[in-house]
């Protein structure tokens, strides 16, 4: 017989103690900070955070949640853990949704952040074509509603890709070769209730004509398995 998996708790609310463990953290990045405040991570942080993503629309879900540990074979910076826990899906259309919770509070973003070869060729085709001259004005709708916009993961070349005129009227979106909207929201007093749901989802809506553009011309890799197009460092 099947042991059913346990249902998340309702969502309350990330407490304040969620805020104080990424700030010890920050200061002591050491398996001994770690190891004496495991149990407020898993309370405070990771507890409601699969709670909250549990409690997304369906259109949303499901969420990865990302392990709190960093891999630091291949890094300068050896320190052991991720000062952040992220959470990640990406929808059926090819946009991804994010948050995270860390000492500066809770960070909100969707979009396409790092674009494999194959959506690169398509977001530039389509940036170029006809219906490009709708981005420009999306962007401005999302940024109207309070949400930052540019790139994603890479910087953005610095000239126009090979193939498109230097002096193209959307020569800065040419450049790009990823395209998010994020809300950096910071510690206000509703994280710490279920207000947090809706403010979340909020974001994630009044960027989804923008999504819905990116959808429409981009789309899912072609060539990467979704594993790969996770949500670096989360």
């Amino acid at each position: 017989m099947t042991t059913p998996t346990p249902t998340p708790p309702a969502f309350t609310g990330f407490p304040p103690e969620a805020i104080a463990f990424y700030e010890g953290l920050v200061a002591d990045n050491s398996k001994q900070y770690w190891e004496a405040n495991k149990p407020v991570f898993e309370r405070a942080v990771r507890g409601p955070m699969l709670a909250i993503v549990e409690a997304f629309d369906e259109e949303y879900r499901p969420f990865r949640i990302f392990r709190p540990y960093r891999d630091v074979r291949f890094s300068k910076d050896k320190s052991p853990y991720k000062t952040q826990l992220g959470a990640y899906s990406e929808g059926q259309r090819g946009s991804d949704h994010y948050l995270a919770i860390s000492a500066g509070g809770l960070f909100v973003a969707c979009g396409y952040h790092q674009m494999a070869v194959d959506q690169i060729a398509r977001y530039r085709e389509a940036v170029a074509g006809e219906d490009g001259a709708r981005l420009p004005g999306l962007i401005a709708e999302a940024e109207a509603n309070g949400l930052s916009v540019g790139g994603g993961m890479e910087a953005a070349l610095k000239r126009v890709p090979r193939g498109y005129p230097a002096e193209h009227p959307r020569a800065d979106l040419l450049r790009r070769k990823g395209l998010t909207a994020w809300v950096d929201f910071g510690a206000p007093a509703w994280l710490e209730t279920p207000e947090a749901v809706a403010r979340v989802q909020q974001v994630w809506r009044d960027a989804a004509p923008l999504l819905a553009w990116l959808d429409l011309h981009v789309g899912p890799s072609r060539e990467l398995p979704p594993e790969a197009r996770a949500w670096i460092g989360g």
